[in-house]
C-alpha cells in the first residue's frame, strides 16, 4: 500500500525513537487514537492502524484526513485471526492499543460488549503478541476508572487495588488482570518483547465528538444555538489535554524499549494537581473561549443522573516522574483555551482540522520545551 507521506519541520523528542519506525495503533479512528497517531506522523514514524470502524459523525479521524498517511485496517480488536494477520504483515516495532469501549453510558446500554472488547480485546491483543518474534514494545492503554473508587481524597497509585462499582470501571480493571494474567504466564518469556500498561482519564481536546462526553455535548449544543443540558455540576474532575497522557505514553514506551526493568508495569499520566475543577467550572471557563459574554447562559442543570458516576476521581502521578522523568505539561487555563480554541477555530471559522491539530501539536511542544521537559528533545 502506497502512503502518503508528509514531513513537517519539528525538533526531536522522545529522542527521535519513532523515526523511521513502525507503529500499530489499535483504536486509530478515536479521539485519543487519532491525536497520537498524528503527532507520531509528525515523529516521523511509518503507521499502521486497526480498528472496527469510525466511531462517531463527525470525527477528527475524517476531518483531517488521517487515512492519506496511514496504513488504515478495519477490524474487530476481537478478532484474533484478523488481528494477527495485520501484525505479522506489518512487523510493528511499537504497539500502542487504544481500541476499546469508552462511553459510561454506552456501558450501561450495552454491558457485554464493553466487557467483551474491553477485556476480551485486550485479551485478543496480549494472545496476539504470543506470536512476535522481532523486538517489539507495546504500551496498553486502559483508564483511571481501573481503581476500585472509594473517593478518597489524594491520588489512587499504580499499586491500589483494582475494581469497579459500575460495568465501565469493571471492563477497565478486568482489562488489566487479563494482561497481568498474560505476562505472567505467557508475555515475560519472550525475550523480544516488552509491555507495559498505561492508565489516564477525563481527557478533554479538541475533535471529541463522542456521546455524552461533557465537552462534546456542549459544543453540539452551542455550535446549533442550544443551551447545554448537565448533570452532576458539582463532579469533580482532573481535567487534562489530551495530549498530556499522549506524552506520557510515548515517553512510557520510549523508555520501555531501553529498559527491561520497566517490562509487566503500570503507570499513571495525570494532570497537574491543582487543575481539579467541577463541571460547572470547566463549562464556564470552555464558554468564554468559544465566544459567550456571560457564560453562565451556556448551561441548564438538570436533577436526572442516568447512571452512577464518580464524584472524585484523580492519579498519583510519582511512579512516572521517578522511572520516566515524566510530569504534566500545561496549566489548566493553557488546557482549557486549547480545547476551546479548536472547536472554536475548526467548527465557527472553518480553519483545516489537520493545521489546527498539528499547530496545537507544535504549540504543546515549544511549551514543553520552554519548560525543559526531559521527553521534548
Amino acid at each position: 500500500m502506497r502512503q502518503e507521506r508528509i514531513t513537517c519541520e519539528a525538533a526531536a523528542p522522545f529522542a527521535g525513537v519513532f523515526a523511521g519506525k513502525r507503529v500499530l495503533v489499535t483504536g486509530h479512528t478515536g479521539f485519543k487514537g487519532s491525536w497520537l497517531t498524528c503527532w507520531l506522523q509528525q515523529l516521523g514514524a511509518e503507521l499502521c492502524g486497526y480498528s472496527d470502524r469510525v466511531p462517531t459523525q463527525p470525527s477528527v479521524f475524517e476531518a483531517a484526513r488521517i487515512a492519506r498517511f496511514i496504513r488504515d485496517e478495519r477490524g474487530d480488536v476481537r478478532d484474533r485471526a484478523a488481528l494477527a494477520k495485520v501484525v505479522a504483515e506489518f512487523r510493528p516495532d511499537f504497539v500502542f492499543h487504544l481500541a476499546a469501549q469508552a462511553i459510561v453510558s454506552t456501558s450501561y446500554a450495552d454491558p457485554l460488549a464493553t466487557f467483551e472488547t474491553n477485556v476480551m480485546g485486550t485479551a485478543t491483543v496480549c494472545d496476539v503478541l504470543r506470536e512476535v518474534e522481532w523486538p517489539c514494545t507495546v504500551v496498553l492503554i486502559t483508564s483511571d476508572k481501573a481503581y476500585e473508587n472509594v473517593e478518597w481524597e489524594w491520588g489512587y497509585r499504580e499499586t491500589d487495588r483494582l475494581g469497579g462499582k459500575d460495568i465501565y470501571s469493571g471492563s477497565k480493571g478486568a482489562a488489566e488482570l487479563a494482561f497481568h494474567a498474560y505476562h505472567q504466564s505467557f508475555l515475560t518469556k519472550l525475550p523480544s518483547l516488552r509491555i507495559a500498561t498505561a492508565r489516564a482519564g477525563n481527557v478533554i481536546g479538541g475533535g471529541d465528538w463522542a456521546a455524552d462526553r461533557i465537552v462534546a455535548d456542549c459544543i453540539r449544543a452551542w455550535r446549533d444555538g442550544r443551551t447545554v443540558q448537565i448533570r452532576s455540576p458539582t463532579a469533580t474532575r482532573p481535567w487534562q489535554h489530551v495530549l498530556e497522557p499522549l506524552s506520557g505514553y510515548l515517553a512510557l514506551a520510549q523508555a520501555l524499549a531501553s529498559d527491561e526493568a520497566l517490562n509487566g508495569e503500570s503507570f499513571n499520566f495525570g494532570p497537574r494537581g491543582e487543575q481539579n475543577a467541577t463541571v460547572v467550572e470547566l463549562l464556564s471557563d470552555l464558554a468564554r473561549v468559544w465566544g459567550f459574554d456571560a457564560p453562565r447562559e451556556s448551561y441548564a442543570v438538570i436533577d436526572n443522573v442516568p447512571f452512577h458516576e464518580a464524584g472524585l476521581l484523580k492519579l498519583n502521578v510519582d511512579k512516572a516522574l521517578l522511572c520516566l522523568r515524566w510530569r504534566p505539561n500545561l496549566t489548566y487555563d493553557e488546557c482549557v483555551d486549547l480545547t476551546g480554541s479548536w472547536y472554536r477555530r475548526v467548527v465557527r471559522l472553518g480553519e483545516d482540522p489537520y493545521a489546527v491539530t498539528q499547530g496545537h501539536i507544535d504549540r504543546y511542544l515549544a511549551l514543553a520545551r520552554d519548560r525543559q521537559l526531559v521527553w521534548s528533545g
